[in-house]
């Protein structure tokens, strides 16, 4: 009996070893040799546009990289063969750009810009506004996939021709072959660099208009080019895929293509970014709320009833919430998808517009919370509808779990005067500005 005995540990502790071997990654500690991305079984959650692919043979060493995964979706997906060469060069300029950031101080790239610049918004850039957006840029450019790329830091949309060259027409360029347009904030939270507080890149890709393919040889170059912006100014229901890049105490990319939401963390060891958070869903009520309170005087009535609730536990939750604000939007929104609750930088008596832009930051954030499950809203109106009036339009920007954020929407929907009603209708409004 007790050789049975020691037999039978013996034939346990090796189906237990194998089991692991067999099951994990030993480097990231990932399920390895077959990772199916999950379907939503949530009715919160979107319809997936693409099949997910089911990936099998993963390297004991390093996981699933985004390289393997964006491979595995063009093979999946061969709509999404030329988006897999976008997203290359956007992890490649997020290494730049992490690397970057971590050796500013090192390096006296922190501070303003010596030459004074100003960005559009009239705000004064700092030196790794100016050296990120360029990094970025860069990569873009010469990928031969996009017709256009519009950057928080520039006055306007930058396009290109089949070789990557820009084509001016005084501040717009123009391009005739490329498929699709990107735009980006390089360094969301630049302010905070100085103070090793995280920062990151946010981005998102559409596709370009047929309509916009213009001819460079015809003779009113203006008009093409007034016509072309207005075509790429499109909502965010038009995204093909969306995401940002976290710099923080590791780096981060979480990405969408309309097929939920994953992350990847960098491995610097060999330098490629490792699937470490595979179909991430937000809870549907968390228990942070994340806003700039010293604005509060400011806010819409709707919203400053909403957060006292939430402050004094009579919200729909009966829980007390805590307040969690870093005032860089990338670090806020990643420990909302984490963590759960809500995230916002709403309007208020001085910014009744807000001041998140709509095509930079509030509508590719908007498409990954909502493939997570969440909801993104300005107060009362879904920012995904939102159809963009100027390259840098402002809109107010609320999102997180999808209980806390339309019970928010009820307080709007109860509680809203005539003003905050027709600032919310005017932003329906799809009229150019």
């Amino acid at each position: 009996k007790m050789k049975i005995l020691k037999l039978s540990f013996a034939l346990l502790s090796i189906w237990k070893a194998q089991s692991f071997v067999t099951n994990f990654n030993v480097h990231t500690g990932l399920k390895i040799p077959e990772i199916s991305l999950k379907s939503s079984a949530s009715n919160s959650q979107p319809d997936f546009r693409w099949t997910n692919p089911k990936i099998s043979n993963v390297c004991d060493e390093t996981g699933v990289t985004l390289s393997r995964y964006m491979m595995e979706m063009a093979k999946a997906n061969p709509e999404l063969s030329e988006v897999e060469s976008i997203i290359s060069s956007v992890q490649t300029a997020c290494k730049t750009i992490s690397n970057l950031v971590r050796r500013s101080s090192l390096r006296g790239i922190t501070g303003m810009d010596p030459s004074g610049s100003i960005n559009v918004q009239g705000e004064e850039q700092k030196k790794l506004d100016v050296i990120t957006n360029n990094v970025l840029k860069r990569a873009l450019q010469y990928t031969g996939k996009l017709a256009t790329i519009a950057s928080e830091e520039e006055n306007s949309p930058v396009m290109l021709d089949n070789r990557g060259n820009a084509v001016y027409s005084n501040d717009v360029l123009l391009e005739q072959e490329g498929k699709y347009v990107a735009v980006f904030d390089p360094l969301d939270g630049s302010s905070n660099v100085d103070a090793g507080i995280p920062t990151g890149t946010i981005f998102g890709i559409f596709e370009s208009p047929e309509e916009c393919l213009v001819d460079l040889d015809i003779e009113d170059m203006d008009m093409a080019a007034k016509q072309c912006l207005s075509n790429t100014l499109q909502p965010g229901t038009q995204l093909v895929a969306a995401g940002y890049c976290l710099y923080s105490s590791s780096t981060t990319i979480v990405i969408t293509l309309g097929n939920g939401v994953n992350g990847f963390t960098l491995d610097e060891s060999i330098g490629e970014f490792i699937l470490t958070h595979p179909s991430i869903q937000i809870p549907n009520r968390g228990k942070i709320y994340s806003f700039n309170e010293s604005n509060r005087l400011d806010w819409d009535e709707p919203l400053v009833q909403y957060i006292n609730a939430l402050q004094s536990g009579k919200s729909d939750s009966g829980s007390r919430y805590s307040s969690r604000y870093i005032g860089s939007m990338v670090g806020d929104v990643h420990r909302t998808l984490l963590y759960g609750g809500i995230f916002g930088y709403p309007a208020d008596k001085k910014n009744p517009d807000g001041k998140l832009r709509l095509l930079y930051e509030a509508a590719p954030m908007a498409f990954l919370v909502e493939q997570a499950g969440g909801m993104a809203l300005t107060g009362k109106n879904r920012i995904m509808d939102l159809h963009p009036k100027s390259v840098h339009q402002r809109v107010p920007c609320i999102l997180g779990s999808r209980d806390d954020v339309s019970e928010l929407q009820r307080y709007y929907d109860d509680l809203s005067d005539e003003e905050i009603a027709q600032r919310c209708a005017s932003r329906m409004s799809s009229e150019l500005g």
